[in-house]
């Protein structure tokens, strides 16, 4: 197994040290999380060149999926948690066996991992979701839709950013998209298409303890199945609609037994709010908190894995915007630096050390501030000049 000496100091003697299974975006800015707290941080990445294999000190290399990279992650380790869903329950089975502690627990993760059993278990709770069935045949996707085109088709397990998820338009389509391998142990999904006012996420850390806290619940916007805009708090959102998201999003913590950060992308139908996804790590919605809130998703996650008191998840100022910075056929972003330091000075710019390829998150921007359009249109001129929409 390829890792540093074990005679490398990773952190006070005192002090706890905290692994992470994936070497993504999510690892690296966990890390620099963990180097304000001065806990260790320990990275299981696939590669040397991977986002948080860059900026760690303790990089163990192996795939998220090998029991003897996972055990070799977890020796000395205080706790492992997670910076995808992607690792399979017999592997984390045997990490447990082992005597490792996993926050969240495996029994609380496969409800991230499994969309039909996050479905079932949160609809027999009474918690509102799109209406959906598991389609075993193109004709189940038929009579699910009873004629009310178009529907959404989904791989229960495996898919994120759009992958994995169809809108389906007729029996024929359906036929075509099944036609396609599932990975092992994965059904079909049919959901109905959710006409929505916009789509919202809460976030909401909890520890082993008990203790919780939300943050505020904000706007995201999809381009092509890819989170590319958050604002927080979400614009236009009544008190109400807001605080039961928020209750939505602790039941759901509570109810699943999770522990660190859990995820809740909701539908706002005007009416009233669906539950769409679940991600049990930080995530892409609240990235704007590392600029944008008194304690950041990433700091509030080692807090809460580590069962320490958690911290403020309060705005530092009325707006946060964060924008994606999204692959396109500049293949350098440096370059962009200075006219965009020099033209807003206020702008925060977060690369994640990712080649650029078009389609891929290869960093964000946040500003924050008072004027919501100003912020708007401020994020998304440094988010369009570091991926060359525009030249000035």
């Amino acid at each position: 197994m390829d890792h540093h000496p074990s005679d490398v100091i990773v952190a006070a003697s005192d002090f706890p040290i905290v692994a992470m299974i994936g070497g993504g975006q999510l690892s690296r800015m966990t890390a620099q999380a963990a180097i304000g707290l001065g806990v260790g941080f320990r990275v299981l990445a696939a590669t040397a060149s991977e986002s948080a294999a860059q900026v760690s000190r303790d990089v163990r290399l192996g795939s998220h999926d090998d029991p003897v990279a996972l055990a070799d992650l977890a020796v000395g380790a205080h706790v492992v948690t997670f910076d995808h869903e992607h690792v399979p329950q017999s592997v984390l089975a045997e990490l447990v066996a082992g005597g490792a502690v996993v926050r969240p627990d495996p029994s609380a993760l496969i409800y991230a991992q499994d969309k039909a059993l996050m479905r079932a278990r949160l609809s027999e709770a009474g918690i509102a979701c799109p209406r959906w069935a598991i389609a075993a045949t193109p004709d189940d996707v038929d009579s699910f839709a009873g004629g009310q085109w178009p529907v959404i088709l989904k791989t229960s397990k495996g898919g994120y950013d759009g992958r994995g998820v169809w809108v389906i338009d007729s029996c024929d389509q359906a036929t075509e998209v099944m036609s396609g391998q599932l990975s092992d142990g994965a059904v079909w999904l049919v959901e109905e298409k959710v006409a929505f006012v916009q789509e919202l996420a809460a976030q909401v850390a909890r520890s082993p303890s008990g203790q919780a806290v939300a943050y505020p619940v904000v706007r995201t916007v999809q381009t092509d199945g890819i989170c590319t805009e958050v604002v927080a708090p979400a614009p236009g959102l009544s008190d109400e609609q807001a605080t039961a998201a928020q209750e939505i999003a602790l039941r759901i913590a509570g109810l699943l037994g999770v522990t660190g950060m859990l995820a809740v992308e909701l539908f706002d139908t005007g009416d009233q709010i669906l539950v769409n996804e679940l991600a049990m790590r930080p995530h892409n919605s609240g990235h704007w908190s590392i600029d944008g809130a008194v304690t950041s998703q990433f700091e509030n996650h080692l807090r809460a894995v580590l069962d320490l008191p958690l911290g403020s998840p309060r705005l530092r100022s009325r707006y946060a915007v964060m924008v994606n910075v999204i692959g396109g056929d500049v293949p350098d972003l440096y370059p962009a630096y200075k006219h965009l330091m020099a033209r807003d000075p206020q702008l925060r710019v977060h690369v994640y050390g990712k080649a650029v390829r078009p389609g891929r998150k290869v960093g964000h921007v946040t500003v924050t501030g008072d004027d919501l359009a100003d912020l708007l249109a401020r994020a998304h001129h440094a988010a369009d000049y570091l991926t060359g929409v525009i030249d000035e």
